[in-house]
């Protein structure tokens, strides 16, 4: 949903934010096909050679047109409307400064362009946020806890509880620029997109 919500199309050129290990980069590889490009941004090296690796051992065609860059989401390497589509997943969460973070993205995306900004939710139902709280304790650290991920996953329900509403992400949108925005709820609440027009 969230790379079909950017409207991004064969032969456009994307970013892909805080890409990690490059899951969305690659869902947009296929939407823009090889006469298009992708960019995959990421701050860690070490998540950039895993999504390099991934690329080689996937070998479709048109994940040739991946570039991985390392840079900083709060200091985008780009020209000015550089870019037809962005995604975001699970990253804005995370960086220091969001409003810096959306008025990058805001500057390298073309005018009547879409970003697409998936993460964790923090609803206010009081259900949705004890349900997310409990899958995070009991399925997402033990797992993570198996791959020796413990540490890396344990700051997670500090993070979202930190994080903007839906309303305060189309709010913080707007004030940056963007023509329109709208956050939606996706599985039960647990995770939310926000999808803004420049």
């Amino acid at each position: 949903m969230a790379v079909s919500w950017t409207g991004a199309k064969m032969g456009d050129r994307v970013l892909d934010v805080c890409c990690g290990s490059g899951d969305l980069s690659f869902l947009l590889s296929d939407q823009v096909g090889s006469h298009g490009k992708v960019i995959g941004l990421d701050f860690s090296k070490d998540q950039l050679l895993f999504a390099s690796s991934r690329q080689e051992s996937l070998s479709k065609n048109c994940f040739t047109n991946i570039e991985w860059v390392e840079g900083d989401a709060l200091d985008l390497p780009f020209s000015d409307g550089w870019f037809d589509a962005i995604t975001m997943g699970y990253g804005l969460r995370n960086v220091v400064d969001k409003q810096k973070a959306m008025q990058e993205i805001f500057r390298v995306l073309k005018t009547g362009s879409t970003v697409s900004i998936l993460d964790f939710n923090k609803s206010n139902e009081l259900l949705t946020s004890a349900f997310t709280e409990w899958m995070i304790d009991n399925i997402v650290v033990p797992v993570a806890t198996g791959y020796g991920l413990s540490e890396e996953y344990r700051y997670l329900k500090s993070s979202i509880r930190e994080f903007l509403t839906g309303k305060e992400l189309e709010k913080l949108a707007l004030e940056v620029g963007f023509s329109a925005a709208r956050h939606y709820e996706i599985g039960g609440g647990l995770m939310g997109c926000l999808v803004a027009k420049r």
